[in-house]
């Protein structure tokens, strides 16, 4: 199925603060982004199958260390996820999809609901990007350095021109800007939670240029992976 242009669109004042939960130990959604996801699990089945039926919203969370002792009950999440929308998806076979999830918000878990359903859900609160006053001098500057290391970073990106162009000053904030680098680099999960987890865009932009000046900005030490990336399994 394609997306409409209201599949795009999220309006905060609509949401209802109920979110389905999509723990996964091995992935970090930001907003502004797409995730190719494969869902085979049954209960993540269902929680797809419910959320094309109602909101199409689904919160991709991060599992703690230590989930494999419980993986299939409810094993502990980062306190901070990514909300994103289904846009679009495929179904494989009679029991398993293949679909795009588009980041949106950033969303601090409240409380878990009881588990009346297959799936885990919770209580969410929405946490826009914090743009402090004090510091907006510094941010063309933030903005200019990041993108000129993505660059540095991914020299042979499919339609790199293209993509570099729509990251520039002109056209995203350092909020889009920090957190399509964050994803789209192999940092490592510790690291992509904190940068997910930091509301305060000069933070988060702050602390990604740190680690990318303490690495050098080579792709051997950071990591620069495929973008975008492949289908993830639940």
């Amino acid at each position: 199925m394609s997306p409409s242009e209201d599949d795009l669109t999220f309006v905060p004042e609509h949401f209802s603060g109920r979110a389905r939960l999509f723990p996964l130990p091995n992935l970090v959604l930001f907003p502004h982004v797409i995730q190719p996801l494969h869902v085979f699990e049954r209960r993540y089945v269902e929680m797809f199958l419910d959320s094309v039926e109602d909101d199409r919203l689904i919160a991709m969370s991060l599992l703690q260390p230590g989930w494999e002792s419980d993986y299939e009950g409810r094993p502990p999440i980062a306190p901070v996820a990514c909300l994103g929308r289904v846009i679009t998806w495929q179904a494989q076979g009679s029991s398993s999809y293949n679909l795009l999830l588009l980041g949106i918000q950033r969303v601090k878990i409240v409380r878990e609901l009881p588990p009346d359903r297959s799936f885990r859900e919770a209580e969410v609160e929405l946490l826009a990007d914090c743009y402090p006053p004090e510091t907006e001098t510094l941010r063309v500057a933030l903005h200019t350095k990041l993108l000129d290391t993505f660059q540095r970073l991914m020299p042979n990106l499919k339609d790199a021109e293209e993509l570099f162009s729509q990251l520039s000053l002109e056209n995203v904030t350092l909020g889009t800007l920090t957190d399509v680098i964050s994803y789209a680099l192999d940092l490592g999960l510790p690291l992509k939670q904190k940068l997910l987890s930091e509301a305060c865009v000069d933070r988060r932009a702050t602390a990604l240029i740190s680690h990318l000046d303490q690495t050098k900005g080579e792709p051997s030490a950071v990591g620069a992976g495929a973008f975008p990336p492949g289908f993830s399994d639940n």
